[in-house]
């Protein structure tokens, strides 16, 4: 077996010596470097070769450890890094073979061979294969090992009493018969065992090749690997299969049977001069197998078109919606950049710039969405709060394979950690919630983790990822920016504070939560030193149109109204309802579902008794300028009426919030719900005051 590492300079006679010219580049001062990744088996050299990744160069040397010169011939290694060597290998394999079962799905058959070489032998199975289905067969069937041999071991010392006494000469001594030669039931060739006796000396043949650990726990005498070794060039081994074929009857042995007859019928034929042909699965611009690696972990497959590939002709790399970073309740897109460099290899300005562009062609295609359709955006995503032109935060980051020279064999850990600065861009300083300002991160991930959840499956490490991206994108937002929470005083005042100095707020204050549920901002100001004194000036004149709240760490992305006390609620203006407006009081003794279902009608209509009494009293409420939905004490929401109230009878107000049903007339109340700027909750003591 021979390793050879990706864009590693050779000597070009090195690499002559193990393949053919044409998978190999010749340099300067004859150096020649391989552009593949993966397995490659010829006549050149009757041996394996595996190219791995150049992420597996650290610090100039191979894993960490040897010059890339050392480790070809695998033989030299230590015994421990050839066993983490060659499950590295495997792994890479299987990936690559992933890979190209995963491009065949959505692109045509051109560009996959554009990018991946792919030669079997005699069948449709490389060597790899086979000796991944032996290991695997081994590990899925010791119970069957185990059967097999106590059922035919068992009773095979036990004494035949009847030939022993008719055969064997008989000593009496003290009145007892003494049998010198007792007869034991000896068994018939067992076929099965020697199935197994075979399948083991294979697994031992493989592990001096490749160094992987087999034990037969089961006490055989085994072949030699020298032995296989004859057995295979010999053609013995396919023999010995052939003359027992039709002895095996159970879907396990005949399953074994056949892979050990694959085994050596594709053994003799690579090592038999008749085979002429490579065997080879390698994959060139390794790159793209990267950034399918990241995206099954990441990525989400299903997205609108036009979205991931851009007009522009870009092509994101990794793209999925998650939680927006301000408020749970909406989405936003986080945007990804797989980056699969040499260990040291800084990422490229021209990289940052087009990750920059990456994230400004999304905002703009999902403003162009909210456009189109009346002002709503894609199934729940928040790009643009109306109230304060303010933009939502897009979260963007490269990331990249990294190994640990000391953690050859660990596949489970993530790794996942932030990496060096983040770069930011902006058009406005100060702005975070500006269209314009953008922070892109860099990100490290154990790349043997990637790998095996790209084999196996990403199972739940998608969301866990998702949630340290998060959570990481939250504590650098704030560690750049302050947060604070802001809640209306007095609504109609804030509201005409925010009209009035608009310029001086755009792009700090951000709103977007269900007005229904809040009337509270998201305030963000940035904490570098030039900006204190400003900030401090623009804290001090908001207090007085608005309860401010220090938004703790890790927080920013809760719901800001636990942060304000009874104390500390909005009212409807300066002087509440005064005692010249007209209120209308509505009693509810299941508060909550009653204001739901008040927020989605036209208003209120009150039923009235056919009467000349009650139709006179109506008349007395045509200057009502509030309606106020209580329960008594804890909280009221305080509506302003549009018009004055109308008389209706009972068909014609299914569109309303019924109070005293069954009447056949109503007072009706219109509620503009849409414009409504009143729809605030307030304590109801603190609103009779």
């Amino acid at each position: 077996m021979k390793i050879l590492i990706e864009q590693y300079g050779y000597q070009k006679e090195v690499l002559a010596k193990l393949l053919d010219s044409h998978y190999y580049s010749e340099l300067q001062n004859g150096t020649a470097q391989i552009p593949y990744v993966g397995y490659f088996l010829s006549h050149k050299i009757p041996d394996t070769v595996f190219i791995l990744p150049k992420v597996f160069i650290i610090d100039g040397k191979a894993f960490g450890k040897y010059t890339p010169e050392n480790v070809i011939d695998f033989e030299k290694l230590e015994e421990d890094d050839k066993r983490a060597i060659f499950a590295l290998s495997t792994w890479i394999y299987r990936a690559i073979k992933l890979y190209l079962k995963r491009k065949s799905l959505y692109a045509n058959s051109l560009e996959v061979m554009q990018n991946v070489v792919s030669h079997h032998g005699a069948n449709s199975e490389t060597m790899i294969d086979i000796v991944l289905s032996l290991l695997r067969f081994n590990k899925e069937h010791q119970d069957l090992f185990t059967y097999i041999t106590r059922l035919h071991h068992s009773g095979q010392n036990k004494i035949h009493w009847q030939k022993t006494i008719s055969r064997s000469a008989t000593i009496i001594q003290e009145g007892k018969p003494i049998y010198l030669q007792p007869h034991t039931k000896r068994k018939e060739i067992n076929f099965d065992e020697e199935l197994i006796v075979m399948f083991y000396s294979v697994l031992n043949y493989l592990n001096d090749e490749f160094h992987f650990e087999v034990r037969s726990l089961f006490g055989y005498d085994l072949f030699k690997s020298s032995q296989v070794k004859d057995m295979i060039e010999s053609g013995k081994g396919v023999r010995m299969l052939r003359k027992n074929r039709r002895r095996y009857f159970t879907d396990e042995m005949v399953k074994l049977w056949n892979l050990l007859f694959t085994f050596f019928t594709e053994s003799q034929y690579v090592h038999s001069k008749e085979d002429q042909n490579e065997q080879a699965m390698l994959v060139r611009d390794f790159n793209l197998v990267f950034e399918d690696m990241i995206d099954s972990l990441i990525g989400d497959t299903s997205l609108p078109s036009g979205l991931k590939e851009q007009k522009d002709g870009k092509i994101i790399d990794h793209l999925y919606r998650d939680h927006s970073m301000i408020d749970t309740s909406d989405d936003i897109y986080f945007i990804g950049d797989s980056k699969y460099y040499k260990e040291n290899n800084e990422v490229g300005s021209n990289s940052i710039y087009k990750q920059f562009t990456y994230a400004k062609n999304v905002i703009q295609w999902n403003m162009d969405f909210y456009h189109k359709h009346g002002g709503t955006y894609n199934e729940g995503l928040m790009y643009r709060d109306e109230k304060t032109e303010g933009y939502n935060i897009t979260p963007n980051f490269f990331i990249r394979g990294h190994i640990d020279n000391a953690k050859l064999n660990d596949y489970s850990d993530i790794g996942l950690s932030r990496e060096g600065k983040e770069y930011v861009s902006y058009h406005f300083e100060n702005r975070l919630f500006d269209r314009d300002t953008l922070i892109l991160q860099s990100y490290n991930i154990n790349f043997l983790f990637v790998l095996a959840a790209y084999v196996q499956g990403p199972g739940d490490h998608k969301e866990n990822i998702r949630n340290i991206f998060r959570e990481n994108i939250k504590e650098v937002l704030q560690r750049r920016y302050q947060f604070y929470a802001l809640k209306p005083r007095i609504q109609q005042k804030a509201d005409q504070y925010m009209q009035d100095n608009f310029s001086k707020v755009l792009g700090k204050v951000f709103a977007p939560y269900d007005e229904k549920q809040t009337n509270c901002y998201s305030l963000a100001l940035d904490v570098a030193e030039k900006y204190i004194a400003s900030n401090e000036e623009l804290r001090a004149e908001l207090e007085k149109y608005f309860f401010i709240e220090k938004v703790a760490v890790g927080s920013i992305d809760k719901n800001p109204e636990e942060l304000f006390g009874d104390d500390k609620q909005t009212v409807v203006s300066e002087t509440a309802i005064s005692k010249d407006d007209l209120a209308v009081f509505i009693y509810s003794n299941r508060f909550s579902a009653d204001l739901e279902i008040l927020r989605k009608s036209k208003g209120v209509a009150i039923g009235l008794k056919n009467s000349g009494s009650a139709l006179a009293l109506a008349a007395g409420f045509m200057q009502t300028k509030y309606v106020v939905l209580h329960n008594k004490s804890d909280m009221s929401m305080v509506y302003n009426t549009t018009g004055s109230p109308r008389l209706l009878t009972s068909k014609d107000v299914e569109d309303y919030f019924i109070v005293l049903k069954d009447s056949e007339f109503y007072l009706v109340f219109d509620i503009d719900m849409k414009r409504n700027n009143l729809d605030v909750q307030i304590n109801t003591r603190k609103l009779i005051e």
